[in-house]
């Protein structure tokens, strides 16, 4: 019983990694709710980003730590934007630079995602 055990829980890791390795694991709504504290930020650029705001793009960089992630993150990032007839952009490419936390691809409606 002991090996079979050990057994399934080497197959659902295995799949776990197969699936890693390939597909985005991180969803819309995930990218959405991470970001979404800095949306007063993103509209105005007045004054600073909120630390709820800044956690929530340094937890969006740990999340997002494969290519398809971060694709995927990107994309969903774009099109929240896009559904903010007011953003700032110069405020919303801003923030990582301001919270001091490296993502690979800018807060903007105009970015290309898949390079």
């Amino acid at each position: 019983m002991k090996g079979v055990v050990i057994s399934v829980l080497a197959v659902l890791a295995m799949v776990q990694l197969m699936v890693r390795l390939g597909e985005a694991t991180i969803s819309c709504e995930e990218v959405v709710n991470l970001v979404r504290p800095c949306a007063p930020y993103m509209m105005t650029g007045i004054g600073s980003p909120t630390v709820a705001c800044c956690n929530g793009l340094d937890q969006l960089r740990k999340s997002a730590t494969i290519t398809a992630d971060k694709q995927q993150a990107c994309q969903c990032a774009k099109d929240a934007a896009a559904g903010f007839p007011m953003l700032n952009e110069q405020a919303a490419a801003s923030l990582p630079t301001i919270c001091k936390i490296h993502i690979d691809f800018p807060i903007s409606k105009n970015i290309n995602c898949q390079e």
